[in-house]
């Protein structure tokens, strides 16, 4: 499969859905909801979907001609039939300048000094609901590009359905998600699923090191395949502190529970147990395989651990984890999280 040379609009591993995408151009839904794993570009093929939708001479594949004015005033963040809408704390984070203007229209009246939500409210969707009842600027379509559609908050999720059941005429949604269990049943039966997959390495590590990156294996494992993950992966601010927790999760029945809260608690509790769940699927593999996914420069430590490991304990504690993700945004005392799940995490291990 060839790469795309369109000014690196989407990602070489996305040309096959991009074509794929393009035979439903004649009957376009009105929801189209994209999932898949995190880290694979999923939003930028979004917004590039998005471009070519409002794109007033696209190519043949149904590609955005990067000239016209559409498509100049899409790249510069101000056209007036698209909007994006997302968290605070992304949008803050964002270059789209159009993401920023929807969000800061729901939140005039909010304090400047708060920290920024990780919730789409509201407000944020009532705003929305307005620039959907108008009429299209150019006679063509509108665009809202949702993301990520599980930051929905439960007032923000309802009024949302409301409008998929009846969806505004020449508007189109364009929903992204990586946890496609935390949605709505009936935001995702309004939609038409888009699996988008991890792409393969053929695709991923050319590409990796284009971007610079020495070992791009080594961190496109650590990364679950995942091309965009990898590449900050390797040039994570918190490497230091994540070497720091593999080490003592490295340690087994000796890890710190104390020294971890200390050092790891201003860290995002998400990120912590991302690692921590890496790590305890990597100690599983190795004890029923003998192999490694994420971890692989860890081999030796984690076969240590193997050794001394409780299978059934280890599932426990597995499934303990994963029951702190659904609830890792809610605003929690991170060092009491931390100081419990690596405490709990010794017992996995047998003390003779």
């Amino acid at each position: 499969m060839a790469y795309l040379s369109v000014k690196n609009s989407i990602y070489p591993w996305q040309l096959e859905d991009w074509q794929r995408l393009y035979a439903l151009r004649a009957q376009w839904p009105s929801a189209l909801l994209l999932h898949g794993q995190a880290g694979i570009g999923k939003v930028d093929f979004a917004r590039y979907l998005a471009q070519g939708l409002l794109c007033e001479t696209p190519t043949t594949d149904g590609q955005p001609c990067h000239e016209c004015s559409a498509c100049h005033w899409f790249v510069q963040g101000n056209h007036p039939d698209y909007r994006v809408l997302c968290p605070e704390n992304i949008a803050a984070l964002s270059h789209d300048a159009v993401a920023a203007q929807t969000n800061s229209e729901a939140q005039e009246s909010e304090k400047k000094t708060r920290a920024p939500s990780k919730e789409i409210k509201i407000e944020q969707v009532r705003a929305l609901l307005d620039f959907c009842a108008l009429g299209s600027h150019r006679n063509g379509r509108r665009v809202v590009l949702l993301h990520p559609v599980e930051a929905l908050n439960t007032a923000a999720a309802n009024a949302l359905l409301k409008t998929l059941e009846e969806p505004p005429a020449n508007v189109v949604f364009l929903l992204v998600c990586t946890q496609l269990a935390q949605l709505l049943p009936t935001i995702v039966s309004r939609c038409r699923r888009w699996p988008m997959h991890v792409p393969t390495a053929t695709h991923a590590l050319p590409w990796l090191t284009q971007q610079g990156l020495e070992d791009a294996a080594g961190a496109l494992a650590q990364a679950a395949g995942s091309p965009l993950a990898a590449l900050a992966y390797a040039h994570d601010e918190h490497a230091a502190l994540r070497r720091f927790t593999l080490d003592q999760l490295a340690a087994g029945a000796a890890c710190d529970p104390f020294a971890c809260g200390a050092n790891l608690h201003k860290l995002p509790i998400p990120l912590v147990l991302s690692w921590l769940q890496c790590w305890l699927y990597d100690l599983t593999l190795l004890h029923l395989a003998n192999q490694t996914r994420y971890y692989p420069a860890d081999k030796p430590a984690l076969a240590r651990c193997a050794q001394h490991l409780n299978p059934l304990r280890l599932v426990r504690y597995a499934r303990t984890v994963s029951l702190r993700r659904a609830v890792e945004n809610h605003p929690l005392n991170a060092r009491l999280v931390f100081e419990e799940l690596f405490a709990d995490y010794r017992s996995i291990f047998t003390t003779h």
